[in-house]
Parts: structure tokens; C-alpha cells; sequence
């Protein structure tokens, strides 16, 4: 299943993008999405330039797409690829800057492969979960073999290494090193969007236990305002600047919406998410005592992870790598889900296939180019995306499944006591 799914990126995918491009006279230059980050971050650090400016939004343009982009061009792509981050990501990209770019996309594009892969021993750690090396390695290899972490690879997406440092936060909390937990987290807010709703929750579970968890908040306090100050020493004012360059992303890409948006119209969308958010925040408020190393904490720290992916304003596939230790929470209790009854029944085997979709594609496709023409498998190129939308939602009522399951066993042997 994962060497189907490396194929069909790579011999699938990826010619199929290429030729689209050549006919619509497209530009395709390094298409790295580390390299305006990287760009920017090194023209503040070497040369003192505003990494949101123009001027430097152009070069980027030039690198990443081979050439400026021109808005007399119809074709050409809406994404500016602006400096749309905080202005201290450039601490966390440091020690690259001096590199050529050449030299850094080799090596962050194995540390993320090593980091991915390091991703679902994080989660596992977490979830207290102990599978056999058999299971662990089949589940590093899926991931690997997924299609959100091969995009996230392709691209050298700085959500693999959000996503490595929240699971490295989790870990840290379950083994009670908390003030590291907090730096992470801290670490993790170069993508705000990802981080804040479960930098939020945790915040919630740290003061409910001032004495015991001072140090999470504390590690995350310190590291936050360590962080800000220092961004703005290099640059004064980037808040500001920085909050127009997230509004004229939003403004040129037209408001990509939520998963939700895209799959039941933004308006029923926006009331879907409202719901959603507000039973997640209930949940957070019923479990901010359990401990770290509770069922109910990692249940609810994986509806909040999957929750986001659902209702942020981008449906990027290489963020749903925020649903892994939802995905490994319900492969762990599978016996709870399995015995569920009638409708419910029906409904997890709806949202297992759902999830396992891409795989399968994947592998039909795979199967059918040993006999069919490049060209006919390149125009069934979207068959294992069909449900890209609908996975954080699978994976969410799965869940739910999984919780209302628990806590009619807990009833049960309160009963029975």
C-alpha cells in the first residue's frame, strides 16, 4: 500500500501537475515551501531586509516559481507565496541560512523523513501504547507511505516538523517533563493555525492543576515572550506586519475555507464548525483534571488535534498529519469500536473505508498502470484524493464512537461495584 502510494505521486501525480503546467504555460520553479520562508528568514538575519515586503516577495516568486508572477497572466498561480509566517520562524531556520539552498533542501528533506517516521514513536509514547516491532514498523511505513506525509515531503512542508514538534510535546507531557513540553509547544506556533487550539487546551489542563503543571505554562509563557521579543529586536513592528500578510494571503487566495466549507457550503459549513468547536471545548472543560497519562486526556488531545485540521481555513492534505494519534487511539482499543451495533456499526465501516480509500486507489492505480497507457492513469490522477475532505471527519466521529463506547463501560462497572 505505501509503495502504491509513492508510485502514484511519483509517476502519477507528478507528471500529470508537469504536463498541465506545460499546456496552460504554468511556471514550475523549485516549488519547495521551505524556500520563502528560508528566503525571507535570510534576508532579515544577513541583510536586515523585511522578509513581508514586495521587493522581497518578488525574489521569492523567482526562486520558487522560476519567475515573477504576472496578473496579465490568466494562468498563472493566485499563491504570492508572501512571508506569511511570524517573523520568528527565522530562529528556528537559523542554522541553515548560511547554507546555499541547495545544500539545506537535501538535508530538511531527510530530517523530515527521519522526523516523521520519529513522529509515530512520539504518538505511540503518548498513547502508552507498546505494539510489537511488527506493528510499529507496518505503521511507519504507512505513515511514510501516506499520501499527507509524501506531499508534506515533496513540498518540504514546515507542517511535517509542526506536526514532529507537537508530538514531541505530547510525549514529553506523558513522561512528566513538562517545562520541555511547553518549550515545544511554544516551538510549534511558527503555524499558528495547527498549534494554537491545542496550545489552548493545554493551557486549560495546566491551570486546573496550577501546583502540579506550573511548569508546562511557565515553559510556554517563557518560550512565547522569549520568542516575540526577539522578533521584534529584529524586526519592529512584525506583528503588524505580519497580520497583513496573513490578510492578503487569505485575500488572493480567496478564502480557501475549511474542509467543512468545501464539503456542505461555507454557510453550513461555519454553523457545522461552530457545534464541532463548542463540544471539543466542552470536552476539554469535562477532562482538565484526568492526568497526562490518562485514557480521557489523550482522547480529548486527539479531538482537539482533529478538529483543527477540520475547521482552519486551509485543507492542506499534509496537515492531517495532526490526526495520527487519533488514527493510533482508535487501531488501540479497535475491540471497543468493533463491537458497536446496528446503525453505528454501519457507520464505522463507513469511516474505516474512508480512511483506507487512498491506499486503495493508490494501489488500484498502481495495478492498472502495468497494462493501461500513462496518459489514461494520469487522468484518473484525483481517484485517491476523493476523500481527502472527509477524513478528519471519519476520523472524528470515530472517536466519538470510541468515547460514547468507554463511557458505557465506565457506567457499567460503576454498576456493577
Amino acid at each position: 500500500m505505501a509503495g502504491s502510494m509513492w508510485f502514484y505521486v511519483q509517476h502519477i501525480l507528478i507528471p500529470y501537475q508537469q504536463a498541465d503546467a506545460l499546456a496552460r504555460a504554468r511556471p514550475r520553479g523549485n516549488l519547495s515551501d521551505l524556500y520563502p520562508r528560508w528566503l525571507g528568514a535570510r534576508e532579515l538575519w544577513l541583510h536586515h531586509r523585511d522578509p513581508y515586503s514586495p521587493q522581497v516577495t518578488r525574489e521569492i516568486q523567482e526562486g520558487y516559481y522560476g519567475r515573477a508572477l504576472d496578473p496579465n497572466r490568466p494562468n498563472d498561480p493566485i499563491d504570492q507565496q508572501g512571508f506569511a509566517y511570524p517573523v520568528y520562524v527565522v530562529f528556528v531556520l537559523a542554522p541553515t541560512l548560511p547554507l546555499p539552498f541547495s545544500a539545506v533542501q537535501f538535508i530538511f528533506r531527510w530530517l523530515l523523513v527521519a522526523l516523521t517516521a520519529a513522529t509515530v514513536w512520539l504518538w505511540l509514547r503518548f498513547l502508552a501504547w507498546r505494539p510489537d516491532s511488527t506493528t510499529t514498523g507496518i505503521l511507519v511505513v504507512l505513515t511514510l507511505g501516506s499520501f499527507p506525509a509524501l506531499q508534506g515531503l515533496k513540498l518540504e512542508q514546515l507542517s511535517l516538523l509542526v506536526c514532529g514538534l507537537i508530538a514531541g510535546c505530547a510525549a514529553l507531557l506523558a513522561s512528566g517533563h513538562l517545562a520541555l513540553a511547553g518549550i515545544f509547544l511554544a516551538l510549534a506556533t511558527i503555524k499558528p493555525q495547527l498549534t494554537l487550539p491545542f496550545a489552548g487546551w493545554l493551557m486549560v489542563w495546566g491551570l486546573a492543576d496550577w501546583r502540579a503543571r506550573r511548569n508546562l505554562v511557565w515553559g510556554f509563557a517563557g518560550t512565547m515572550t522569549a520568542l516575540i521579543a526577539g522578533g521584534e529586536l529584529l524586526l519592529p513592528g512584525w506583528i503588524g506586519r505580519f497580520r497583513d500578510a496573513v490578510s492578503a494571503y487569505r485575500e488572493y487566495t480567496g478564502g480557501a475555507g475549511s474542509a467543512l466549507d468545501v464539503l456542505i457550503t461555507p454557510a453550513l459549513g461555519k454553523i457545522v464548525a461552530s457545534l464541532i468547536v463548542l463540544g471539543v471545548v466542552w470536552a476539554c472543560w469535562l477532562a482538565k483534571r484526568q492526568p497526562a497519562k490518562n485514557m480521557p486526556f489523550a482522547l480529548v488531545s486527539s479531538m482537539v488535534l482533529t478538529a483543527t485540521v477540520l475547521v482552519i481555513s486551509t485543507f492542506a492534505p499534509y496537515n492531517q498529519l495532526l490526526l495520527l494519534p487519533g488514527i493510533f487511539l482508535l487501531l488501540r482499543g479497535y475491540r471497543e469500536i468493533r463491537g458497536s451495533e446496528g446503525p453505528q456499526r454501519a457507520a464505522v465501516l463507513v469511516c474505516a473505508l474512508l480512511i483506507l480509500w487512498p491506499w486503495l486507489a493508490a494501489a488500484a492505480l498502481t495495478t492498472a498502470s502495468v497494462v493501461l497507457p500513462a496518459a489514461t492513469i494520469q487522468r484518473a490522477w484525483q481517484l485517491p484524493l476523493y476523500t481527502s475532505l472527509e477524513n478528519p471527519l471519519a476520523v472524528l466521529a470515530l472517536l466519538l464512537v470510541y468515547a460514547r463506547r468507554l463511557l458505557s463501560r465506565e457506567k457499567i462497572a460503576l454498576r456493577a461495584e
